[in-house]
């Protein structure tokens, strides 16, 4: 694909939830994608004091504790910031239902111009694996994180590291659309039109 290919705006996501059903969110994270290029130095991150504490079970998964959040915005005071962002832009994700759930729950009027799945993807891309988790596909491809910060599983760390693997996907497609065609899941936004076949006429 040529840079003016990807859409604008269009941003990776991660967010972390506090283990409710349905989940609180305490973390959100975008990276900005511009011309095919992941922009980690204009990511923005929302770190949440959800209404239900963390048990300490989904604290050991992403590291973040009920002291971290403590004096942080709760999600009406941040809501503005994120729809402003994300309103009416592509958003990528890994298993993209979740952050796609999650996030129309939480913002019931965003209204995303598609979203995109780079899991969905990688199953395009790579038929038959039998491992198509985050950590997995970045083993498998190769991709480099040396220069990613932070740790596993905190949204920005995650969202930068989905970027790297959509680009890597990426390369396997001439047009935005033949990709489109094969990572937005049925149902949501962005799925490219069919055009309708041409009515047979009787002469």
């Amino acid at each position: 694909m040529t840079p003016t290919d990807w859409p604008k705006p269009l941003f990776v996501v991660d967010v972390e939830g506090n283990g409710a059903n349905p989940p609180d969110l305490v973390e959100v994270a975008v990276v900005p994608v511009e011309d095919g290029q992941p922009l980690p130095d204009k990511a923005r991150t929302w770190l949440i004091r959800p209404p239900v504490p963390i048990p300490g079970r989904i604290s050991r998964i992403h590291g973040i504790t009920n002291d971290m959040v403590a004096g942080c915005p709760d999600w009406a005071d941040v809501a503005g910031e994120v729809a402003e962002v994300l309103d009416g832009a592509w958003i990528v994700a890994h298993s993209a239902g979740v952050e796609y759930s999650v996030l129309s729950r939480h913002l019931p009027d965003w209204k995303p111009a598609g979203v995109l799945d780079t899991l969905r993807l990688a199953k395009a891309v790579f038929p038959g694996r039998k491992g198509f988790g985050l950590d997995a596909l970045i083993d498998h491809t190769g991709i480099s994180l040396a220069n990613v910060v932070g740790t596993r599983h905190r949204a920005a760390y995650d969202a930068q590291a989905t970027a790297l693997l959509l680009l890597h996907l990426a390369a396997r497609y001439d047009t935005w659309q033949a990709l489109a065609a094969h990572a937005v899941p049925p149902g949501m936004p962005g799925l490219p039109s069919t055009p309708e076949p041409e009515e047979q006429t009787l002469w």
